[in-house]
Parts: structure tokens; sequence; C-alpha cells
């Protein structure tokens, strides 16, 4: 199957944790290869790559994904009860000054995931 867009790389400290961080908001592992995996959840696909000296807390990566409705995957992702503080967490969509409704997702490594859609002009 032909696919294109973007498949953010984002560092992980543990592997496992990680995976299991994805795979609970509906992801399925697709590739893995020792410390390194890919994960898909329809359109949207994230590589999980280990880096030993990681440290969640000071980690600054982030990338964003573009859906169709983030109100509604939010609210598929709120089905695994995260914290709306800390590492991990989900916040709640809003409306942005730049024109889009979004969320974020810090996923158990400290990559921000920011996930929106357009909203209407």
């Amino acid at each position: 199957m032909a696919r294109e867009g973007p498949e953010p790389i984002l560092p992980t400290h543990d592997l496992e944790r990680t995976r299991d961080f994805y795979t609970s908001l509906g992801f399925s592992a697709g590739y893995r290869w020792g410390h390194y995996d890919i994960l898909r959840r329809g359109n949207l696909c994230v590589h999980l790559e280990v880096h030993d000296d990681l440290v969640p807390a000071t980690n600054s990566v982030s990338c964003y994904w573009r859906v169709i409705d983030a109100d509604a995957l939010h609210g598929e992702f709120a089905k695994a009860g995260l914290p709306t503080e800390g590492i991990p967490r989900l916040t709640a969509p809003g409306d942005m000054p730049w024109g889009m409704r979004e969320f974020a997702l810090v996923d158990p490594a400290g990559n921000l995931v920011r996930v929106g859609h357009e909203l209407a002009r």
C-alpha cells in the first residue's frame, strides 16, 4: 500500500513503556527492529527510536498531526484516562488564534504531539 505524509521519529528512553502508551491510544505495531518501532493508527504514524540518555522532563522534541476532527480523536484518546498535567498528559481541545482547533498529547518520553484541524473561516 502506497502512503504519503509525514512520519515523525520520536526519541524514547523506554521503548516498551512508550509503545504501550501509543497502543493504549489505538496504535498498532507495524514494524519492530531492536531499538526501533513503527506504530500506526489509520493515517497517523509514529516511529520510536531509543535514546538511552533521554530525560523526559527536558525533552524538547515535538511534532504536529493534522487530522479531520481533533475533537473526535481527543474523545478517543481521553478513554485512556490520561492526566491533564505532567508526563504523560492530554490537554483539552481549544481554538487557537492561528486558525486551528487543537490539543496536546505528551507521551512518557516527554515528546509533545500537537493534534489539530483547521477552523472554518
